[in-house]
């Protein structure tokens, strides 16, 4: 067991307590001892020992006090000049009490005088000694800072670490919700229909299937890819969706070679491509194209989806269909999240009709 976890045990650090104090006693009387054997003092070495110990109790009995002080005013930002006025209050005062308390026992116990001390000499004395018990007192305060400061800085490790487990259980809710269940329920229903009538095809798109969802668990921790890794992702889901639509899905892409290296959001392409193929192509008859475009622009990698579907009616608003599209809505909280202001998603209508869906977030490569 650590010894931060031991000591967060009361009976601990009451054990503690005793002993730290105790040792300090001991190596407080030897001190004494040797001073009054240089000025060729007469005392008695028991007496000695049991005065000083006494003294070391005292501070053993005023430790809680101070660890307690030292909790109710932090020397923190916004408390800083209320809590440097009571410790320097509070160190005064103990550090005179203590010196007050020794002398007593010293004299009255350890010399065994019957010379009455008035209230003038004890107060002199005091004042002369009052920085050792003083200094004692920020001995203590500062310890008990460096131990909670410490304790803060492991809890916002383990914190942060918890928020790191947290993340990591995002993304992968995430990725649930960008594997569509329409995707993959039309998937296997798919598969399941060319089963006995073209099983060539119905291999193909179980491979293609396998391909895909191993490039998404692979890929589940990172958060930045490169458009290459993107790519090859995207190909296997586009893959099954040829062989779901045949000849009614054609693909065309246009890479710029310098763009491939560029970092972009982990499967952040998929659920563009998903939404140009539920509403630009599924619900036609007709032949259906897809193009994908990437370059460099102005220092930002800018991605465009084209479809040749229906477009946006002429009623239609960019900004509620964000809101409302999961696979959308995700990639646009992705990248807000990401680059903030730097970023850019926009839906507009081609001039032949379609949609075009235009992603722009600042270039960095490999």
């Amino acid at each position: 067991m650590e010894a931060g976890k031991l000591l967060e045990r009361r009976s601990a650090r009451v054990a503690f307590n005793i002993a730290l104090w105790t040792l300090f006693g001991g190596f407080l009387s030897s001190q004494s001892a040797l001073a009054f054997m240089r000025r060729e003092l007469p005392f008695a070495r028991y007496k000695v020992f049991i005065a000083d110990m006494g003294f070391a109790y005292l501070w053993a009995a005023l430790t809680p006090l101070t660890l307690w002080l030292a909790r109710r005013f932090p020397l923190e930002r916004g408390q800083l000049r209320r809590s440097l006025t009571v410790h320097v209050f509070a160190s005064l005062i103990i550090g005179f009490l203590t010196q007050a308390f020794r002398d007593l026992i010293f004299i009255y116990f350890a010399f065994n005088t019957n010379q009455d001390l008035s209230i003038s000499q004890l107060f002199f004395n005091g004042y002369l000694f009052f920085d050792y018990g003083s200094m004692i007192y920020w001995l203590i305060l500062l310890v008990s800072f460096a131990f909670n400061y410490h304790r803060r800085y492991r809890e916002g490790e383990v914190k942060a670490s918890q928020l790191e487990a947290q993340l990591a259980h995002a993304q992968l809710e995430a990725l649930k919700m960008q594997l569509h269940p329409h995707f993959l329920f039309n998937t296997l229903h798919s598969i399941s229909a060319l089963v006995h009538k073209d099983p060539d095809a119905a291999d193909k798109m179980i491979a293609r299937l396998g391909d895909f969802l191993r490039l998404t668990l692979d890929s589940a921790g990172a958060q930045e890819v490169s458009l290459q890794q993107e790519l090859e992702f995207l190909k296997s889901y586009l893959d099954i969706e040829r062989i779901r639509f045949k000849d009614r899905l054609t693909v065309h892409m246009e890479i710029e070679q310098q763009a491939l290296n560029a970092r972009l959001p982990n499967l952040i392409l998929q659920p563009i491509v998903e939404n140009a193929i539920r509403h630009g192509i599924a619900p036609r008859t007709e032949p259906g194209h897809i193009e994908i475009e990437a370059r460099r622009f102005n220092g930002t990698l800018q991605v465009q989806v084209t479809d040749n579907g229906p477009g946006l009616s002429s009623n239609g608003n960019t900004g509620r269909i964000l809101k409302e599209g999961v696979g959308l809505s995700n990639t646009q909280a992705r990248l807000q999240q990401l680059y903030g202001a730097e970023q850019r998603l926009d839906l507009a209508n081609t001039a032949k009709g379609g949609l075009t869906v235009t992603l722009e977030i600042p270039f960095k490569a490999d």
